[in-house]
Order: structure tokens, then C-alpha cells, then sequence
């Protein structure tokens, strides 16, 4: 990935889709940048995290802030 794309753009997806989109890139890659606009997104992305013990945290991206995610 370079460091200004994004694996995953989930925005004007309802919870819980940005969450089963990151599960499901995460089955493949060691890491993952999502961006999501549901006000519900961080708390979601951060319980699948730690669910599955991935390391996440917040990025700039070319449109928006968004989060890193990491195995």
C-alpha cells in the first residue's frame, strides 16, 4: 500500500459494514487503512481490534482521517 491510498474507503456506510469490510481485508493483508463517516465506525473498528488482537490507530488519508490497523 502506499502511504497516501486507502484499502478501504466504508464512507456512507452504516455500521456494521465498515467493520465487515475490515475483517475481511485483514484476512489477507497485515495491515489496513479504513476511512468511515458512521459516528459508530471508531467504537466498531475498535472492538474487532481488539477481538482479534490487531494494533489500530488514527491516519490522515487523501479524503479524510481514517485508521490504521495493523496484525
Amino acid at each position: 500500500m502506499s502511504g497516501a491510498g486507502v484499502d478501504i474507503d466504508a464512507r456512507g456506510l452504516k455500521c456494521p459494514w465498515p467493520a465487515l469490510r475490515l475483517a475481511r481485508t485483514m484476512r489477507t493483508a497485515e495491515s489496513a487503512v479504513i476511512v468511515a463517516d458512521d459516528p459508530l465506525a471508531p467504537r466498531e473498528i475498535a472492538a474487532l481490534a481488539a477481538e482479534r488482537g490487531w494494533t489500530v490507530g488514527p491516519c490522515a488519508t487523501a479524503i479524510g482521517p481514517g485508521w490504521r490497523v495493523f496484525r
